[in-house]
């Protein structure tokens, strides 16, 4: 079977998990007027990117994927213990958790997962992290590859939450998706060789935007 129908499939909007409807504090950014233009978009989306994914968030869920691969279930389960502890507001608890739950929920009926696998995604609390470790465990997705199709979509998201909020129109989403490639692939390499030791970020105006966000009167996402 082609792998890249499995990679597509991870990373496809329409993986019902209901990612798009959360903006991971982005929309609480522009309705503060952090967030005004491309310009001041391509800002925030680097600083996420180099300050946040790359240091802590993406290679957290690599050594997931690698732990998921190995059939490590104690080294998995540490990991997705810290990656609840590690979010920071009530908002962005709650989407991992949800999202972590709506892939349970997809990948404990497919045929493609084995019992194993099954038995550890169903016995602990469900994280976003954890679900998607065990997708790419059950369709045959490298991790390295995995983690390069949550980039990928994480920065699809934003990019469609610009465009519904700004708005920005879609010539100049692609533009910014041109401009945002070598910081995404940039995060990508941090991500695969950064040690264990140094894994962690500070993301205080995402956690501030997100917070915000908890109470900001009228909003269209979820986080």
């Amino acid at each position: 079977m082609n792998p890249a129908w499995a990679l597509m499939r991870l990373a496809s909007p329409q993986l019902p998990i209901g990612g798009y409807s959360y903006s991971q504090g982005l929309e609480a950014a522009i309705e503060t007027g952090i967030v005004t233009n491309a310009s001041s978009a391509r800002v925030w989306l680097e600083d996420q990117l180099e300050l946040n994914l790359a240091r802590f968030e993406a290679p957290l869920l690599l050594a997931h994927c690698q732990a998921a691969v190995a059939g490590d279930w104690l080294r998995l389960a540490e990991l997705a213990g810290r990656y609840l502890a590690s979010r920071e507001t009530r908002e962005l608890r709650q989407e991992s958790r949800q999202t972590g739950f709506s892939l349970a929920q997809l990948l404990k009926d497919l045929p493609e997962l084995d019992a194993k696998a099954r038995e550890h995604l169903l016995a602990i609390e469900p994280t976003f992290a954890l679900g998607w470790a065990i997708a790419a465990r059950a369709w045959s997705i490298a991790p390295v590859d995995a983690v390069s199709a949550w980039l990928w979509g994480w920065l699809e998201n934003q990019l469609a939450v610009l465009m519904k909020t700004l708005p920005l129109g879609q010539q100049a989403a692609q533009r910014l998706t041109s401009e945002l490639m070598p910081a995404l692939e940039a995060a990508l390499t941090t991500a695969r060789e950064l040690p264990e030791a140094l894994w962690g970020s500070t993301p205080f105006g995402l956690a501030l935007a997100s917070m915000a966000h908890e109470q900001q009167y009228s909003r269209l996402f979820r986080s």
